[in-house]
């Protein structure tokens, strides 16, 4: 491959075995997608993706959206589908004059995604295969500042924001072998919050629920392992990259992503769109010879199960 396509607010170069996605810097680009234009280049590899489609987008336009695979990027980890349409790292919007262009780019980028990847789509990735923001990151919360070395979660609390019990628990200097992982949840959504969920049974370890229990939003204000987002303050493209960071180095220490645990968020259904060209890709794959029958109605019924 090789080739370029620009669209809105990016621009993406299709290699032989991976897509180098470039976020624009201008004064109308999202915000997240100008923390990751300043960071550079994200190189998704093949293998970190889980299908590709095209569809008709707002006002003339044509969406490319890739859709990567559980387990594959710790930014999408830990946006756990929370990001609005308009900040998703993985559409690329187009005028609907290069419809023709995007539908080849495509198809081409379907067919370099393996058999293997088609027949083991709902299998979560050993280990991340998007880079995750390196640190030093550091945000502004409603109730303190969090900052991330690498090595270490630092919230600092503020007197005028933080909670009586965050107060006495004192700061938090927390080392990443000490954690399981993070819980990230919008600051566009009601009671947002980053929680650190930690190993033992200290707060801010994960409830029955693996996701800080059931009533986690309404602990998170007195949960000395989470800090609080407001108006202005832990915006997702600060708060966002700064939990993806922090993510990797977990995994870095368990050299495993089975100890980084996922949100417990509702999962949209599949669009019947991409369901339907995944089966009429699977039946090729078919025709071809390089799937069995048995293969080829087992993957059939479960991706008819995700209509």
């Amino acid at each position: 491959m090789g080739d370029v396509l620009t669209g809105l607010h990016a621009t993406w170069e299709f290699e032989s075995d991976s897509v180098l996605i470039r976020f624009e810097r201008g004064i109308r680009t999202p915000k997240l997608f100008q923390a990751l234009g300043a960071l550079g280049e994200r190189r998704v590899p093949h293998e970190a993706l889980e299908s590709v489609t095209l569809a008709p987008g707002k006002r003339g336009t044509v969406v490319l959206h890739a859709v990567p695979r559980a387990g594959a990027d710790p930014l999408a980890q830990a946006a756990a589908g929370q990001l609005r349409e308009s900040v998703d790292p993985y559409r690329l919007v187009l005028p609907a004059e290069r419809e023709s262009l995007a539908a080849y780019w495509a198809d081409e980028l379907r067919s370099a995604l393996s058999r293997d990847r088609l027949l083991r789509r709902e299998e979560p990735a050993e280990r991340y295969l998007v880079a995750a923001p390196e640190p030093p990151l550091h945000f502004k919360a409603y109730d303190g500042k969090a900052s991330f070395d690498g090595e270490r979660v630092l919230f600092r609390w503020f007197r005028t924001g933080a909670s009586s019990a965050k107060w006495k628990a004192g700061d938090q200097n927390v080392p990443v072998a000490d954690l399981q992982g993070v819980e990230w949840r919008s600051p566009d959504l009601f009671d947002g919050y980053l929680r650190l969920l930690r190993r033992d049974g200290a707060p801010g370890a994960p409830g029955p629920d693996g996701a800080g229990g059931a009533d986690a939003a309404a602990r998170a204000d007195h949960d000395p392992a989470a800090v609080v987002f407001g108006l202005g303050y832990g915006p997702v493209h600060e708060s966002l990259p700064f939990a993806a960071a922090v993510l990797e180095a977990v995994q870095g220490t368990t050299g495993s992503r089975a100890a980084v645990p996922v949100p417990a968020l509702a999962v949209p259904r599949r669009d019947p769109a991409d369901v339907a060209d995944s089966i009429r890709h699977l039946g090729e794959l078919h025709k071809a010879g390089l799937v069995t029958d048995e293969e080829f109605t087992a993957k059939k019924a479960e991706l008819l199960e995700e209509l």
